[in-house]
């Protein structure tokens, strides 16, 4: 009671109904487009806390989603706004994560993984549409491969099949693109857990929204990191903490603490600290901090 229908932006409505729509009801695509930009605005603001904020950025996509739907629009003006609803989704996957040991954001970041993988799917099946009239986005190889990236530890059932297939079905322009390598390969060396190439790819290649949604498992991969270290080692061979930083992009200080999170004895020589192999105290920890050990800026 405390705004107008002339200020408003309109909420989601689960339970729309086609045939009782007014065509007052439906918001053309240049006010949708509006609307979008207005919402992309409120992001990053600083008068509520983020989970509120991305509430209430969440509810009004779907809704800018839903009059896109009602009336069927497929062309570049559609597929930018869908484009950016999944940017929306990917930063918020990041700043969701680094909080997520909370029940609550765990919960909307589960929700919010859920909604992008919904966006991700619509959105393909655009980029399909306008194939066929012969035009395309120059986005399509980055946002293809945010699907690969969210394949990624997770934890949505329709997710975790084989993507296989889905590769047959792509252009070979898209397979054969620097960002979808990049994703295949980055997926690939966190399965073998081939840290070392994990970690200078993204150093090298990624782009900021892939950064976005591999942060959230780079202290898992570091974790593991240690812990092949420790058990392949000599006794003999310690391990620095400088050049272990460097290889595993992150502050020295807060490899310090990753190290003993996981049980891990550090030793101090002079200025040199390192921790020697074949420990038996060490153990991965569940869960990990999302919010530490942010990758170092690729300078």
């Amino acid at each position: 009671m405390r705004t107008s229908r002339s200020l408003a932006v309109k909420k989601f409505c689960r339970t729309i109904s086609s045939t009782g729509i007014q065509a007052s009801d439906i918001r053309p695509l240049p006010v949708l487009r509006e609307t979008m930009d207005y919402l992309w605005h409120l992001l990053n603001s600083s008068e509520y806390p983020f989970e509120i904020v991305h509430d209430f950025i969440f509810d009004r996509t779907r809704s800018v989603r839903q009059d896109l739907s009602i009336q069927n629009l497929v062309n570049d003006q559609a597929i930018g706004i869908y484009e950016d609803v999944i940017k929306f989704h990917i930063l918020s996957h990041q700043r969701l994560a680094r909080s997520c040991q909370d029940s609550d954001a765990s919960s909307l970041c589960y929700l919010n993984t859920e909604q992008m993988m919904k966006c991700l799917l619509s959105l393909f099946d655009m980029y399909h549409t306008i194939h066929k009239i012969n035009s395309q986005s120059n986005k399509e190889a980055e946002y293809y491969s945010f699907f690969v990236l969210l394949h990624m530890g997770c934890k949505i059932p329709k997710m975790a099949n084989s993507l296989s297939f889905w590769y047959s079905q792509l252009p070979a322009s898209i397979v054969r693109s620097k960002e979808m390598i990049f994703a295949r390969t980055i997926l690939r060396c966190y399965h073998l857990g081939n840290f070392k190439r994990f970690f200078c790819m993204i150093a090298d290649e990624a782009t900021e929204l892939q950064l976005c949604l591999v942060e959230p498992f780079l202290n898992e991969v570091r974790a593991r990191a240690l812990m092949y270290l420790n058990h392949s080692g000599y006794k003999l061979q310690h391990h620095p903490l400088t050049h272990l930083s460097d290889i595993l992009m992150i502050e020295e200080l807060e490899l310090e603490d990753l190290c003993r999170i996981c049980g891990l004895e550090i030793s101090r020589s002079g200025d040199t600290k390192a921790f020697a192999p074949k420990q038996t105290t060490f153990s991965l920890p569940t869960p990990l901090s999302k919010s530490s050990g942010i990758y170092i800026s690729r300078e």
